[in-house]
Parts: C-alpha cells; sequence; structure tokens
C-alpha cells in the first residue's frame, strides 16, 4: 500500500470495526496490531438493535444471524427466590426498532469483522506494537516498538481500557468496580443446558452478585456469566475476586444458579473496572475510539457495541466531508464525531455504573426494587429508546432514567483508582 489514509490502532472489535468502516468509504487504512494473531478472549456478546443496525448497514448482518441466536425474551429474575420480576418481548422490541437483538459469541464476531476486513482490502499488520504518538504538519504518526514509524492523514486510537494515546489527552487511570466476572460456556447436550430455555436471555439480580445465562452459536452452548462483589477488594486486599469469593458470594443463592457455578471457567476471572467519562476524544489527527474513550462496566452490554458505533459515525462523518476529489477534510470529520459520541457514551457509561448498583441491592432496597420491577408495564421502552432507537447515534434530549431507589437510601460501595 503506497499510500495511507488512516491508520487504526488495535486489532480488537472496535478496531477491526473502524477499519471496515473507513475502507468502505474507499480509504486506505492500515490496521496495527500488537499480539502476533488476531483473536479475541471471553464468550459471549449481546449484540442489541442498534448495534445490529449497524452490522446490516455492513452487510453483515445475515452473518452475524447465522452465527448467533435471535432470542424471544430478556427476562430478569431475583437471584434469592428465582422469581421472575419483569420481562421484554425480543421480538417485540425488534419490532420497534427495525433490527433484532441477537447474542453472539465474541470470537465469532471478531472473526466476523476480521473477515470483513480482510475482503474490504485492510492492510493488517501483527507484531506491531505502538509506543508514542504524534501529530505531525499534515497528519500523524505512531513509533513502533521495532523503530519503525507509520504516517497517515489520521491516527485513530482503539488501544482498549490500557489506552497509551489516551494520555495525550487526560491524566486518568481506570476505576476499579470491585466486582469480578467469572465466565462458563456449556454444551446443550449436558443437562444443565437441556434444562435451560435458550430463547430467553436472564439476569438474576442480586444482592451483591448476578447471574446472566442465555445460548450461543445457534443454540449449540449456553454461556454463562457470574459476577460479584469482592469482599477483599473493599477491603483493599490485593488478591480479589477468587473462587472462594465465587461461592460466598452464590451461596445464598436460588438452586438454579448455585448449580450453575460448577461450570464456570474457575482459572478466570475478569476484574471489572471501567474509566471516569472525558468529553474530548480528539488530539490534532489522533483519536480514541471504542474502550480507549469509553470503557464501560458490563451491565448494560453495550460496551463492544459503543465502539462498533464508533467507527460506523466516523465512516459516516468521512462521507459528509469528502471533497469531489476524493480528498476527506478531516479536520471537520474529527470535530463531527467529537460532538456527536462523547455525550453519548457518558450517558451508556454512567448509567452502566447505576444499573450495576441496581442489580446488586439488599435488604428493603432489593424490596423496593422488585417492587417496582413487577409493575413495570412489559409494553413500556422508555428506558431504552433514547440507546436501542435510531436517533440514539445523535445528540437527544434526555429521557428519565429507571432509578427505582434513590442513590441517597443505597448502601455505599467503594471504587477505587487501580494501582
Amino acid at each position: 500500500m503506497s499510500h495511507t489514509d488512516a491508520i487504526v490502532v488495535g486489532g480488537g472489535i472496535g478496531g477491526l470495526g473502524a477499519a471496515f468502516s473507513l475502507t468502505r468509504q474507499g480509504l486506505n487504512v492500515r490496521l496495527l496490531e500488537r499480539a502476533a494473531a488476531f483473536g479475541e478472549v471471553g464468550a459471549g456478546l449481546q449484540l442489541a438493535p442498534n448495534c445490529t443496525r449497524i452490522l446490516d448497514d455492513y452487510g453483515l448482518l445475515a452473518e452475524a444471524r447465522h452465527l448467533g441466536v435471535v432470542p424471544g425474551a430478556m427476562v430478569m429474575r431475583d437471584a434469592v427466590d428465582g422469581a421472575e420480576l419483569t420481562r421484554l418481548d425480543l421480538r417485540d422490541l425488534g419490532r420497534r426498532y427495525g433490527h433484532p437483538y441477537l447474542v453472539i459469541h465474541r470470537s465469532d464476531l471478531h472473526d466476523l469483522l476480521l473477515r470483513g476486513c480482510e475482503r474490504a482490502g485492510v492492510e493488517l499488520i501483527n507484531d506491531a506494537r505502538v509506543t508514542a504518538y504524534e501529530n505531525t504538519g499534515d497528519g500523524a504518526r505512531v513509533t513502533l516498538a521495532s523503530g519503525e514509524t507509520r504516517q497517515a492523514a489520521v491516527v485513530l486510537a482503539a488501544d482498549g481500557l490500557h489506552s497509551l494515546a489516551r494520555g495525550l489527552l487526560v491524566d486518568d487511570e481506570p476505576v476499579a468496580s470491585a466486582c469480578v466476572a467469572y465466565r462458563g460456556t456449556v454444551p446443550t447436550g449436558l443437562p444443565r443446558a437441556r434444562s435451560v430455555d435458550l430463547d430467553e436471555v436472564v439476569v438474576h439480580v442480586g444482592p451483591a452478585c448476578h447471574f446472566v445465562h442465555y445460548g450461543l452459536r445457534g443454540g449449540e452452548l449456553l454461556n454463562q456469566v457470574a459476577v460479584f462483589e469482592s469482599p477483599k477488594a473493599l477491603a483493599g486486599q490485593a488478591d480479589w475476586g477468587t473462587p472462594d469469593e465465587l461461592d460466598t458470594a452464590f451461596a445464598g443463592a436460588c438452586g438454579f444458579v448455585r448449580d450453575g457455578l460448577p461450570f464456570m471457567w474457575r482459572d478466570k476471572r475478569w476484574r471489572m473496572s471501567d474509566r471516569d467519562p472525558i468529553m474530548t476524544w480528539t488530539h490534532g489527527r489522533i483519536a480514541l475510539l471504542g474502550d480507549s474513550a469509553h470503557p464501560p462496566l458490563q451491565c448494560r452490554a453495550q460496551g463492544a457495541i459503543m465502539a462498533i458505533e464508533d467507527g460506523w459515525v466516523l465512516g459516516e462523518h468521512v462521507a459528509r466531508n469528502r471533497a469531489a476529489d476524493g480528498t476527506v477534510g478531516w479536520d471537520a470529520a474529527l470535530a463531527a464525531y467529537e460532538a456527536v459520541r462523547p455525550e453519548h457514551c457518558r450517558r451508556v457509561l454512567t448509567t452502566s455504573r447505576t444499573w450495576g448498583e441496581l442489580r446488586h441491592l439488599d435488604g428493603a432496597a432489593r424490596e423496593q426494587r422488585n417492587e417496582l420491577l413487577r409493575a413495570r408495564d412489559t409494553d413500556d421502552y422508555a428506558f431504552v429508546d433514547w440507546l436501542y432507537g435510531p436517533t440514539a447515534l445523535t445528540p437527544d434530549q434526555e429521557l428519565p432514567m429507571f432509578t427505582p431507589v434513590p442513590l441517597s437510601s443505597r448502601q455505599p460501595r467503594t471504587r477505587r483508582r487501580n494501582p
């Protein structure tokens, strides 16, 4: 490739999505991935209509549907007694927003985007660890660990929670939530998976924990996620989120939840952190994208979706700021990107924190939450219209968020800067 319009740093879901988005606008894109091979770690992802809408625009939705599961309902249950609290009809939700709610294996979505980039002609480079970013007179440049430099009209830093590029804009650190996640998948031939309705996405909530399950790969796997607040983390201990804490956290849960714990990958744990929102994402011709800009907690299942949205929005603004001779008005495109995305992602990030607290309520607050959830009209979409609707990618009027328990009445949760 003799000329590079854009460099994308990071070969995760956000980086691949951005590279695909820009390439379909006719740009020459080079993607730099630090690992020796492309790959993703984890299990399931939930893709709401605000994401499947973009996959449809990319021409990738049919393949995603083939690889995943389109469930019929999302159900919230109490983790202690297993009683149903509320549900969403996901097929009705799909009709409302024009696109389906889909669950898919993280590696399957990653591979789907990787294949899309290969077909589109993205230059994919492995073993390319970026050690420095800098602006130049007519673009931006990165320096690699090898000492090589690469330059383009714009550099997109999709370099994750511990982003190096973010340091150009703000001096901050990840914020630990004191929560840890364990994951696991179960083949549907086993009794554990046969006991589950794979047409449902189910979350059992609180106290101080939640448990999620749904089907993957056309119903071949049951995906399970167990999240809990670690007393060791709250006490400031270094070794927290251990398997013994997992067992203790769910000891008071209903039998269905407890029976799922032996199927978790007990040698792997994901300590959950986010970062405080920032409203400036660009530094000259260097722009943040995905978790480098807005790493959320997982409680609204929007992390990968926001990263895919970022790439789509930037691609749309590139198209709107492209001259007849093909040159891109990058300053205008980046300004438009920054005008739209930070406020939306700030809201997702902060509501993810709040929904995590709501899931983990105990005592009288838990009872109040459950009562309000049971009273919810199943046709009420007010709490997701702003997120899933077709205007979600533009600045929108703030809508009331479902907040059943006043913040002042909740038990304080310790959040701390990662050391």
